[in-house]
């Protein structure tokens, strides 16, 4: 199952049936479950751990050292979780002591070619991560987010549950669940309407995340005030409390 081509670290922990190609190589204090193909030309540093039925294809890097400055070879690491698909050329750094000395992919990701994932930042489940999209350290993305081709997320920036983020955009602000941006900054356009459709939620509900939207950007009410508002509407539909959570954790500002 392992090319002889391959360079494999004596203390990297391999279960049986990982595929590795040649000219990829497998660095000490790496851990990878059953059921994952690594491609050729991979490289693979520790300590990473990678779950099960994870497909990393050739040209990757994962579980290299940030380049953040203030990383002085802190013993930090990668954690990837499982039925993940890693494009050519994608590019996953460790943590830092600074924030949680950790960097997290979640279940059911596709990472695309050349996307990026720096340093402590957390991704989701579900997610999407188009071509030349890169995400700066300490960014978290939450499940069933897609970021589209060449989106740029500042570090600490949150990008909520279910949002959407059009090719090119800028984002240096909070992007609550739900919501397309797009544009340079980033700007909010409407609710991710046609993701949710096809993730199966009703016309009912739609109807009060579009309310909901509105409430929050076309009313000219101040943050608070829409919350306020949110929270009466959320007794009858649990589908906002991720929109709620979302701007109540937000502390670099929503998107406008």
């Amino acid at each position: 199952m392992i090319d002889p081509r391959a360079i494999v670290d004596p203390s990297a922990t391999l279960a049986p049936d990982v595929q590795v190609g040649p000219f990829s190589v497998i660095g000490p204090g790496v851990e990878i479950d059953s059921g994952c193909i690594i491609e050729s030309h991979v490289v693979i540093k520790g300590p990473t751990q990678i779950g099960k039925h994870n497909h990393i294809f050739q040209f990757a890097s994962v579980g290299e050292a940030t380049p953040d400055l203030k990383y002085n070879g802190e013993p930090t690491r990668l954690v990837i979780g499982d039925h993940n698909v890693i494009r050519e050329g994608v590019t996953l750094h460790r943590g830092t002591v600074q924030d949680r000395s950790e960097t997290t992919i979640g279940n059911h990701n596709l990472l695309m070619v050349y996307a990026h994932v720096g340093h402590d930042s957390v991704v989701g489940n579900h997610c999407v991560i188009v071509n030349n999209a890169a995400l700066a350290g300490h960014v978290h993305v939450g499940d069933w987010a897609i970021l589209g081709g060449f989106t740029l997320v500042h570090q600490f920036c949150k990008i909520g549950a279910h949002a959407f983020t059009a090719m090119g955009s800028a984002i240096g602000k909070d992007v609550p669940a739900y919501v397309t941006v797009s544009g340079n900054p980033a700007e909010a356009k409407s609710i991710n309407t046609e993701g949710l459709r096809r993730r199966g939620f009703s016309k009912e509900q739609l109807a009060t995340l579009n309310k909901a939207f509105k409430l929050i950007y076309r009313r000219g009410l101040r943050l608070e005030e829409a919350l306020a508002s949110l929270e009466e509407m959320a007794v009858n539909e649990a589908a906002l409390t991720a929109l709620i959570d979302s701007l109540r954790s937000s502390e670099r500002g929503i998107v406008r």
